[in-house]
């Protein structure tokens, strides 16, 4: 069998999202096919965790040794959401390894991770976006002007995150500092995005070399003034329909364009991509290129709406890069 690190942890917030991530992928990867362990990496240590056990990793060459037997890692999966498993410094780690993963090389992840940079460069291929600005932290910035040229309201978001972790939706120009300084805790960069008023939908897909699946759009109805992070992980606060209620003209065009978005990026693995549909034009919201994978989470969902078993799913995937 061959061995597959399920890579969690990190080094942001998101990293309680990744424990769960873990524990879904954990059940979604045949253990009659590979063996599994389970790898966590934080600021303070790298370690696989067999049995409660830790066993520190050589990052000479991400093995560990357990019982005197040196366990050496055939293909990473690696569900860290945020830096450093989404931005590619894992992904250039991999690379220099040799050692196969699940998501897109070092450029698409470095790309997509950065919100203002990843959705400016799609505009170019005619993909539609907000409109948006970017600060840096430790530059000056005056929020009046902002908000003059974003208009109210407006979401300020760190530039490079997820999990909604530092996000509001600023609706009186008083309250535009207070924001920004709030997603600076998360991230160097702040993004402050255009509220575009509309359904919000999001679409999961992957590709291999012998074939492409687009899954069902599902539709995202926060109960809370928008889809923040109590929304995403507590059941009662929002409703996820798969698939969605639009039109299936609609549903063909975000589709379409997911699978357009993948190959422009050179996606690999299991993508999803967040959408708002505002009088029948899609815009962009943002690209994941290591989605949520809880029980519970959209891709889940979506697959198992296009009836397909995610066993094989992930099967595919890690048999596309082995191969």
């Amino acid at each position: 069998m061959k061995n597959i690190a399920i890579i969690y942890g990190g080094y942001s917030s998101e990293i309680i999202v990744s424990e769960k991530s873990k524990e879904g992928v954990m059940t979604f990867i045949d253990e009659t096919k590979y063996k599994r362990y389970p790898i966590l990496i934080t600021n303070e240590k790298w370690c696989a965790i067999i049995d409660e056990e830790e066993y520190p990793v050589d990052k000479n060459d991400f093995s560990f040794m357990v019982n005197g037997n040196k366990i050496a890692i055939d293909f990473a999966y690696i569900t860290i959401h945020g830096t450093p498993g989404e931005d590619g410094l894992l992904q250039g780690y991999f690379k220099m390894l040799n050692i196969p993963h699940s998501t897109c090389d070092t450029q698409a992840a470095s790309i997509s991770f950065n919100k203002f940079t990843c959705n400016t460069y799609l505009k170019g291929f005619g993909v539609a976006v907000a409109d948006s600005v970017l600060v840096r932290k430790g530059h000056s910035f005056n929020g009046n002007d902002i908000i003059e040229q974003l208009g109210l309201p407006c979401f300020v978001k760190p530039n490079a995150g997820g999990s909604s972790f530092g996000i509001t939706k600023v609706k009186e120009s008083s309250e535009i500092t207070p924001a920004i300084e709030k997603a600076f805790t998360e991230s160097d960069e702040v993004i402050i995005e255009q509220f575009v008023a509309g359904t919000e939908v999001t679409c999961g897909l992957y590709k291999t070399s012998k074939k492409q699946e687009v899954f069902p759009v599902t539709e995202v109805v926060s109960k809370n003034d928008f889809f923040d992070f109590e929304a995403k992980y507590t059941a009662s606060k929002v409703e996820e329909i798969t698939p969605a209620r639009i039109e299936d003209k609609v549903r063909d065009r975000i589709q379409s364009i997911s699978s357009l978005i993948y190959d422009i990026l050179g996606c690999k693995g299991i993508v999803r991509i967040d959408y708002i549909i505002s009088d029948n034009k899609i815009f962009l919201l943002e690209v994941n290129t290591t989605p949520g994978m809880t029980v519970t989470s959209f891709i889940p969902q979506q697959i198992e709406a296009a009836g397909l078993d995610i066993k094989e799913v992930f099967s595919e995937i890690i048999e596309n890069e082995l191969s």
